[in-house]
């Protein structure tokens, strides 16, 4: 299937690969690997001095896709998809898309700070969501979406929250919440960042 397809219910998603055909549950602990290395990196400050922008993005999807899927690792998608009921843009414009998106990032971060106020959580919040709105990959679109916000809190010195969605309600309200995103509405997502630092505040005392 088409990375970034959803699957009727109840079927199994395969991607082609370098190791052959392989169901996503199978691919998942490959890229959980990855994600793992680039995250140590990001822990030591590798990517510390590089623009906070796309081509983070595209070196960030190659590092982990890179010897599994050549073919589009590390490159803008050129596939139509659809995320459950989330159309993302056609293919075309995406490139153009994530300049803007790079800009837009840029901006918003020359007049925020380290504390926690509204319009440090909106950043966030439009951080995450437009990026997951674009969807610029054929796939893996959430681990490099986490992988960036990682590298954002470590710039801001802000703390390492959890950004999986828990199961359940937690998660009914994450993609409710993305979905708000889609519309650019951004206020259900500040309240999952304000949430992800109560927790996290929780979990330290």
């Amino acid at each position: 299937m088409a990375g970034g397809t959803t699957p009727p219910e109840g079927a199994t998603r395969f991607v082609e690969t370098t190791r052959g055909l392989l169901s996503y549950s199978q691919l998942a602990p490959l890229l959980a690997e990855r994600v793992l290395e680039v995250e140590r990196s990001i822990a030591e400050r590798r990517f510390h001095t590089e623009p906070f922008g796309p081509d983070l993005i595209l070196r960030f999807h190659s590092q982990i896709a890179n010897d599994l899927v050549p073919e589009w690792a590390g490159r803008w998608r050129n596939v139509d998809v659809r995320v459950g009921v989330h159309h993302p843009p056609l293919p075309h414009r995406v490139p153009a898309l994530m300049r803007d998106y790079g800009e837009d990032i840029r901006i918003r971060l020359e007049h925020v700070s380290g504390h926690l106020n509204q319009l440090l959580l909106e950043t966030l919040a439009f951080t995450e969501g437009r990026l997951l709105s674009i969807h610029p990959f054929n796939d893996f679109n959430g681990r490099v979406t986490r992988l960036f916000l990682r590298e954002l809190l470590l710039r801001l010195e802000l703390p390492p929250v959890d950004l999986v969605p828990t199961d359940g309600t937690g998660e009914e309200t994450y993609f409710a919440a993305l979905h708000s995103g889609d519309r650019n509405d951004w206020i259900p997502l500040i309240r999952v960042w304000e949430t992800r630092f109560e927790q996290f505040t929780d979990s330290s005392t």
